[in-house]
């Protein structure tokens, strides 16, 4: 689960991690009110930033964050940015609504470093990632400068000990009171981190203030979602507006799905397989259109909704059905398969490969649907019939 900027400085401020003043804000006169009380406390003209709140990053660039300098000017800015369609390299070419903005206070900004904090697979270990280069896409500057990245490893047995954020500090050439400053940030935030069930938090750009304190400029943090049930205070903060509506009617029946950009849906049982079906098809030439792991007791209701959502895509030209009945029984699965088939008027090639317990069963059902399902030995099979219906139905 993603949150916005605003909340992730929230709770990260309960841990005492140094943020800058904002409040956000859902109309430009809100936004206006809400630079006028962070002006209170500002000497001289304020300089104030208006950051659009979006799932997204490469807001900036996109133009949603704007620095102003008088109240009127956040009141004209917000108005340009609320309601506008944000597209980044994180949105796609469609972009996101802007409902809300962020307005903040000013920084003096003398340094821009990159900071993270992430669950690293290979090692199974929290890993603080840090370098010199921020304000970047840390990826470019992993394949451009790799030797730009710091990295420390922290042993679950022991926690973060003063001396891994002493070696993050100095690493990113950090002197005087700026050592401490950055020690303290980075302690709070493996508090944070562990506290709340979080898979990743990034602060970029980190940044150094003139008067040598160092701060998060910004922060986004994602969630384990099998963690939510003892995370309230997180899931509260879950803004549905943001997340991709099939996903969401997906999650409501239990169904692990995620929109590609392809033209082949998929329905799977077991994550692994699932991958391997998409794994296949690409190699056979053809491009999924969705994961989708319809779990290994999935009712009949559940795989007609399902295949539902399969077809919800307008992208969709042809689908497989790759089934295992271990736990899964293939006739439940046939069962289902027909039965959306005919509520949804399939017009779209549709292959399915069962094996496993009550296979036969299964095959006889889809046989005897009068519906024009074809029926795949294999996976191999599988993947050639649809792709190639899938090309010839585009002809």
């Amino acid at each position: 689960m993603n949150i916005h900027e605003y909340q992730a400085k929230a709770l990260l401020a309960g841990f005492g991690v140094a943020v800058p003043r904002g409040g956000v804000a859902y109309t430009a006169p809100e936004a206006a009110q809400t630079a006028k009380d962070l002006a209170k406390d500002m000497p001289g003209d304020p300089v104030l930033v208006v950051k659009a709140q979006i799932h997204a990053g490469g807001r900036g660039k996109g133009g949603g964050v704007k620095v102003v300098k008088s109240i009127d000017d956040v009141l004209d800015t917000a108005s340009q940015i609320l309601g506008m369609q944000l597209i980044t390299h994180q949105t796609g070419p469609a972009g996101k609504e802007v409902k809300r903005v962020y307005i903040e206070e000013g920084c003096d900004i003398a340094r821009e470093l990159y900071l993270s904090m992430l669950i690293d697979r290979a090692s199974s270990r929290i890993t603080i990632m840090a370098s010199t280069e921020g304000g970047m896409d840390i990826e470019e500057v992993a394949a451009k400068t790799p030797e730009k990245i710091i990295m420390e490893v922290i042993d679950p047995t022991t926690g973060i000990q003063a001396f891994h954020a002493r070696n993050i500090a100095f690493g990113l050439g950090l002197e005087g009171k700026q050592v401490g400053s950055a020690v303290k940030l980075i302690m709070g935030l493996y508090k944070a981190f562990n506290a709340l069930d979080a898979s990743l938090v990034e602060i970029n750009p980190l940044v150094v203030t003139g008067a040598g304190d160092v701060m998060a400029l910004d922060a986004k943090m994602n969630f384990d979602d099998n963690a939510l049930f003892r995370q309230k205070e997180v899931a509260d903060l879950r803004d549905e507006d943001e997340e991709d509506p099939a996903e969401l009617e997906a999650a409501k029946h239990e169904l692990n799905y995620i929109k590609l950009d392809g033209n082949i849906g998929c329905m799977v049982n077991g994550a692994g397989l699932a991958m391997a079906t998409m794994d296949i098809i690409k190699l056979n030439g053809g491009d999924p259109a969705n994961f989708l792991d319809v779990g290994g007791g999935a009712t009949k209701e559940r795989v007609t909704t399902a295949f539902k959502l399969i077809l919800s895509d307008p992208n969709v030209k042809g689908i497989l059905v790759n089934i295992f009945g271990g736990i899964m029984r293939c006739d439940v699965i046939a069962d289902g398969v027909v039965a959306a088939a005919k509520e949804v008027s399939l017009n779209v090639p549709l292959v399915v490969r069962l094996e496993g317990t009550n296979v036969d069963l299964g095959k006889k059902i889809m046989a005897e649907s009068g519906l024009p399902i074809v029926s795949a030995d294999d996976l191999g099979d599988a993947a050639e019939k649809i792709v190639q219906a899938v090309k010839e139905a585009g002809k």
